[in-house]
């Protein structure tokens, strides 16, 4: 969904936001929406409300920001004061008697009482609210993120609300944008009362955000050589010694991080119990031993400008360390006491070698590929990554069947997508790449019924060189183009199948999670 294809109208008169208003809430109130809802979501929603009540076309964005401000109320209304920030634009300053001066963060209001700036931020000082006079929601992103404030209350001008509303959905965060009453960027208006009611919501219980980034940092001390040496086997050969000592080094811990994120948000709980701590380096041990075969499969010598296990020690010792951290990883699920998640992985584990065994047997025959192929080995090869440590977090904390088929489901989407994008990527640098199976060669084989041509495509040397001299060059622009919607497609089914969760904390896990994979 495009916000940038969106008019920004306000309804001209005061009675009429209002009575809209009313008639967002009972919407909303018979849809049952959960928060966050996605772009896709809101106007599909905002295109049926414009029907139902034969409003004209031009306020779909103002209703969509109001029909979201609706959703997220209650959520907002939870956060406890001193966990709020309110933002207010530059433009409701009166700008002929104006003095304050501005800095890096915003407007420093010297309360002159020239224009209602300065009440509405006494009034959330007085409730205890942070408050920051300043163009667009970018600025306070940051804050939720780290902690800082848990929900945003922002009044904006229609023109920065095209930039920042989608940043507010698209990060799930819990926020009420309210709009301006006009266009223009000086002395513009706002419905006060509304900015005031919207402030002053409180519900009988606090909201109870988890922290993410304590999860981070706990993670990290799980891959630290003291913990390592205390939950994997302490034997002292060189086998052993090479896993502890490459399981220790870097890397984004995506996965364990997926994993226990998960636990956390389906428990509803910032604990950590140790089944959760074996289970996540299990599925690192998985994640390890992935890369030690594949190097060795593929004959690679360097991976992110280091050496491979193969390159450094030789073959032979490489499978063994892979298979070693296949041994760890079961072992270390079996201590979790919970025989689903063994099946779990194991059926990631026999889907990923299916999808590599594909793979291998296109390389060794190569012949026109056709999408639903490449898809196909994306779902054994990529989809298990996401899927098995989604599960597992999910299966630690309880959670039930439908809760775990809304996340394989989410997982298929996301790990096409994600897949869709990495081939994409391929061809942003002059780095080699070898011939293997991928959408884009599946899009050029299916856009090309000449016969010659796909095979020069499938026996070249250098694919890149060849697909990007003289008119081939053409054919690859369109198969990346045909894949891009394809990525869009599939971004928009992941979040399409988050709708179905009613736990808050994970939907918004989950948009975050679909945000940073696919960014």
């Amino acid at each position: 969904m495009d916000i940038t294809q969106i008019k920004f109208e306000v309804p001209a008169t005061l009675q009429e936001r209002l009575a809209l208003r009313e008639s967002i809430r009972e919407y909303v109130s018979e849809h049952k929406l959960v928060p966050p809802v996605s772009m896709d979501l809101l106007s599909d929603l905002t295109s049926q409300l414009i029907q139902k009540l034969q409003l004209k076309s031009g306020i779909k964005g103002w209703l969509m920001v109001e029909i979201n401000n609706c959703v997220w109320k209650d959520t907002v209304a939870s956060v406890p004061f001193n966990k709020r920030i309110l933002l207010l634009p530059k433009c409701l300053s009166n700008t002929k008697s104006c003095q304050a001066e501005v800095d890096d963060l915003g407007l420093l209001c010297n309360m002159c009482s020239q224009c209602n700036i300065p009440d509405l931020q006494t009034r959330a000082e007085q409730l205890g609210m942070m408050s920051l006079v300043a163009e667009g929601f970018t600025s306070v992103v940051g804050l939720v993120e780290s902690g800082v404030v848990d929900a945003v209350i922002g009044v904006s001008c229609l023109d920065s609300l095209e930039k920042a509303f989608p940043l507010l959905i698209n990060n799930a965060v819990p926020g009420l944008a309210i709009p301006l009453n006009g266009d223009g960027c000086k002395n513009t208006s706002v419905d006060e009362s509304y900015v005031y009611q919207m402030l002053e919501m409180k519900s009988e219980s606090d909201a109870n955000f988890l922290d993410y980034d304590f999860l981070k940092t706990k993670i990290k001390t799980w891959f630290e050589k003291e913990q390592l040496n205390s939950i994997l086997s302490s034997h002292t050969d060189l086998t052993s010694n090479i896993v502890r000592h490459w399981m220790g080094g870097d890397g984004k811990r995506w996965r364990p991080y997926l994993l226990a994120a998960t636990y956390m948000a389906v428990a509803g709980k910032n604990e950590l119990p140790e089944k959760v701590h074996q289970a996540a380096v299990a599925i690192e041990c998985f994640h390890k031993a992935s890369l030690v075969h594949d190097d060795i499969q593929d004959g690679d010598l360097l991976r992110y400008d280091k050496e491979t296990v193969n390159a450094t020690y030789g073959v032979p010792i490489a499978i063994n360390v892979g298979d070693m951290y296949l041994g760890e990883g079961y072992r270390l699920l079996a201590m979790c006491e919970q025989s689903n998640l063994v099946r779990v992985a194991s059926d990631a584990h026999i889907a990923l070698c299916k999808g590599q065994g594909l793979e291998f047997e296109w390389c060794n025959s190569p012949q026109s590929l056709n999408m639903d192929e490449v898809l196909d080995i994306f779902r054994h090869k990529t989809v298990p990554a996401f899927e098995v440590s989604l599960l597992i977090g999910a299966m630690c904390s309880g959670a039930d069947e439908a809760t775990l088929q809304i996340l394989s489901n989410y997982s298929n989407a996301l790990g096409i997508a994600y897949q869709l994008k990495d081939d994409i990527a391929d061809f942003d640098t002059d780095e080699f790449l070898s011939l293997r199976p991928s959408v884009i060669l599946a899009a050029i084989c299916e856009a090309n019924s000449d016969k010659s041509f796909i095979k020069k495509l499938l026996h070249t040397d250098d694919l890149k060189q060849f697909l990007r001299s003289g008119n081939n060059e053409q054919k690859l622009n369109s198969a990346i183009k045909r894949v891009e919607s394809m990525v869009d497609k599939y971004h928009r089914e992941a979040l399409l199948v988050l709708n179905d969760i009613s736990n808050i904390e994970l939907k918004r896990l989950l948009f975050r999670v679909t945000g940073r994979i696919l960014k």
